[in-house]
């Protein structure tokens, strides 16, 4: 197809992202899993009495402060979790990813081209990729029918969510708002917002 400029998809089977697809690629597909980690005491345990500095080099070193270690047991509060798996990077033995497992698609990442260097922005949170993808397929088709309609020539992906404004885009790929594409809190205190108006109001 004639699409505005180039799109790359690049894939990582896990959250490390050794290939740097979040960074270099139009759309970077990131494996990642839903569910808890799953725990090792026993393995938690070794890794302690082998010296180990649990709380040093894990614990603190959480992002998200979600962990707690008493010294024999390792507790996991997984709603606060953000997946970057260093704590398993670290003690592979006693941690592993959970078991329900799927993929992070993220869109947006380039190198300088135009408006300069910009990591992908998370669209869909987790998807289930299953043979034959078929919701993966149908994602990325969406994304090419509204870039490449209304895209400039030479405007890679990202370039043009900047300019059209992320919740135009999501509508335009008919996607649902999600917390996880919102890159930071806003700077200043104005609100903007849409109402739509359902199908329950309609009846009225």
């Amino acid at each position: 197809p004639a699409f505005p400029y180039k799109f790359k998809i690049k894939i990582a089977g896990y959250p490390n992202d050794c290939i740097a697809g979040i960074a270099r690629s139009d759309l970077a597909v990131i494996g990642t899993w839903k569910d808890d980690i799953q725990v090792d005491q026993a393995e938690m345990k070794a890794y302690a009495d082998a010296g180990f500095d649990i709380q040093g080099e894990v614990i603190d070193l959480c992002p998200t402060q979600c962990m707690k270690w008493d010294g024999s047991t390792l507790s996991i509060n997984n709603s606060q979790c953000n997946r970057c798996i260093h704590c398993i990077n670290v003690m592979p033995k006693a941690l592993s990813p959970g078991k329900e497992r799927g993929a992070t698609l993220l869109v947006g990442g380039k190198a300088p081209i135009l408006e300069g260097a910009q990591l992908a922005s998370v669209m869909v949170p987790f998807i289930k990729m299953e043979e034959p993808y078929t919701e993966f397929h149908e994602f990325v088709e969406k994304l090419w029918d509204v870039w490449g309609e209304n895209g400039n020539n030479r405007e890679r992906i990202g370039e043009f969510i900047l300019r059209v404004g992320l919740g135009n885009f999501v509508e335009a790929i008919e996607l649902e708002p999600d917390p996880n594409m919102v890159l930071h809190p806003r700077e200043y205190p104005y609100i903007f917002y849409e109402e739509y108006i359902g199908d329950d109001d309609e009846d009225e």
